[in-house]
């Protein structure tokens, strides 16, 4: 009887043990939300190449306005199948960071005219302009005035409703700001600039409030966010091929970030969202073993 009684005891340890493994597992005690959502709309552009498609989809009542967008397509008979002008209904996944369409059912076609516009883009080694803006502090800059060392510039706007968009430009910006203060300063250290393209919206007030989201402590002589006059934003958003128009309440737009050398050079330009700090660190010979 008391051998049968240490067994148990013993069993009882081995399975707390193991409960409490499973719970410090991500996917174990603390399930990350799945956020669900019917979307129904009209296929204007098919990328197969970043596996996107871009919709002028219905409003989805809670959650957006309706709008034209590009989605994250995750079935590969999809993005085969798809063509402008095509109706589609399907599930609308946001996870966390991350959000993508699946369950895609096609219904009917209609010609429409595509988002994707062609713009002429910058080369690598070529000058960038003394594009003019205006940071949080309601004061004019200009990009000349970061020479001496590498300038990295994102396009976002603070009411960008979909996680893997803007607020993912703005997390990489963030985890390269952080990475970066445990490293030694040098010529190679770039300065983060973010900039927005919500001109009626995103004043330098509104810029402030959201810097403070993604820095701590907040450092705008690291990283500064900007705006500008419709005008000054058109320039610099055409300059680097961002294309994006207003619609109802929200913005489609497309994402481009660039880094530019001390001299004032295109270093690269990092079209959509699939780039991840590491690569852009390491394009600037920054090592971070260890951080």
């Amino acid at each position: 009887m008391e051998i049968n009684l240490i067994r148990v005891k013993s069993a009882i340890c081995r399975g707390s043990f193991l409960v409490l493994l499973f719970c410090l597992l991500p996917a174990g005690c603390r399930d990350i939300p799945r956020v669900e959502y019917d979307l129904k709309g009209k296929v204007v552009d098919v990328n197969r190449d970043r596996g996107q498609v871009t919709l002028e989809h219905e409003e989805i009542p809670g959650y957006m306005d309706a709008m034209t967008m590009p989605f994250n397509v995750r079935e590969d008979w999809a993005l085969s199948a798809l063509s402008p002008g095509q109706w589609v209904e399907a599930t609308l996944v946001v996870l966390q960071d991350r959000s993508w369409i699946e369950n895609i059912r096609i219904s009917g076609s209609e010609s429409i005219a595509g988002l994707t516009e062609t713009l002429p883009l910058p080369e690598p080694g070529d000058i960038v302009p003394d594009f003019g803006l205006l940071n949080q502090d309601n004061r004019p800059i200009h990009l000349h005035q970061y020479r001496g060392l590498p300038l990295l510039l994102t396009f976002i706007y603070t009411r960008c409703p979909l996680p893997d968009y803007c607020p993912l430009m703005s997390g990489n910006f963030a985890a390269i700001h952080h990475k970066l203060k445990f490293l030694p300063q040098s010529d190679k250290t770039p300065h983060l600039l973010t900039i927005s393209f919500d001109t009626n919206f995103d004043t330098p007030s509104v810029l402030r409030e959201y810097a403070a989201r993604y820095m701590r402590p907040v450092r705008f002589d690291q990283w500064e966010f900007a705006t500008g006059s419709p005008e000054e934003i058109r320039e610099i958003t055409g300059y680097f091929g961002l294309v994006y128009r207003e619609e109802s309440d929200q913005i489609v737009h497309s994402l481009v970030t660039a880094l530019i050398d001390a001299d004032g050079v295109l270093v690269r330009l990092y079209h959509g969202n699939q780039w991840r700090p590491d690569e852009i660190l390491k394009d600037l010979e920054i090592e971070t073993e260890g951080q």
